[in-house]
């Protein structure tokens, strides 16, 4: 089995059987309140493939919760280990038939400095998206892309927020991922003579007739109200996606990956690939 790698400091473990210990009690706050993860600095991650990947990508594991029942107790490593049966896992645990880890993960936040970017960057802008769901699936296009960053302006919902961890795959944890001002991304997109794209119902310019292999950014904005007249009015270009049906408007997440695969497609994306 693969072991979750944690910290190398004295293992410290104890056994939690009661719904109403005050640990597990936080650990369902975090779960739950965003302003809990903000205050601690702390948020849960679920599953042995997201907690390792977590670790992988610089998170610190703060403390770690494990059920006997459902998982081998031996395979993991964490300083601070805490031993609870199935009922009491089941309350901290927020998806179905899960292997039985839950770990505490250490917040590490990014600023726009800490954003290593390529030679021709391409980079994924979202403003006040607000659904966990469409900010984990955008998460995922962002990682099969391999882009250089994910920036998330004026957020409705964290990046730790379990429903983005789940939804994303853990792929959260394999991107860069930035939070911000739509003032101060939209300062340093321009800095780095960065093309700015905003997407938009109104423009007349077809996504695909634009050109993606120099410096981009897309900028997407919430389902309910587009994008804030900031980045109308400062992007270099307008671009919308042809719709024939009854609806005017995709999910945010599968327009940003039809036009983050047409730059891919453009920059030569398959013949990098083995495919």
């Amino acid at each position: 089995m693969t072991e979750i790698k944690g910290s190398e400091h004295k293992m410290q473990r104890e056994t939690i059987t009661s719904l109403q210990n005050a640990k597990i009690k936080n650990v369902v706050l975090l779960r739950e309140k965003s302003r809990e993860r903000n205050r601690q600095m702390l948020f849960p991650v679920e599953g042995k493939r997201e907690i390792n990947m977590a670790v992988a990508g610089g998170y610190e594991i703060d403390s770690l919760f494990v059920c006997p029942e459902i998982c081998d107790t031996s395979d993991f490593s964490a300083r601070y280990v805490y031993e609870v049966n199935r009922k009491v896992f089941e309350k901290i645990a927020y998806r179905e038939e899960s292997d039985g880890f839950l770990a505490l993960m250490k917040v590490k936040s990014n600023s726009l400095h800490d954003i290593n970017i390529s030679g021709t960057p391409f980079i994924i802008v979202l403003e006040s998206v607000e659904k966990p769901g469409n900010l984990g699936a955008i998460l995922r296009t962002a990682d099969a892309a391999n882009v250089d960053a994910v920036i998330v302006c004026d957020p409705k919902s964290d990046f730790f927020n379990p429903n983005v961890i789940r939804s994303s795959l853990g792929c959260v944890f394999t991107v860069n991922t930035v939070t911000c001002s739509s003032e101060n991304a939209c300062e340093w997109l321009r800095k780095n003579n960065i093309t700015i794209f905003a997407a938009e119902l109104e423009s007349s310019q077809w996504y695909y007739n634009e050109d993606y292999t120099r410096g981009t950014a897309i900028v997407m904005g919430a389902e309910s109200t587009g994008l804030s007249d900031l980045w109308l009015d400062k992007a270099n270009k307008r671009i919308k996606i042809p719709m024939k049906g009854k609806v005017d408007s995709l999910n945010v997440s599968v327009s940003t990956a039809i036009i983050t695969f047409e730059a891919m497609r453009q920059r030569g994306f398959l013949k990098n690939n083995d495919s």
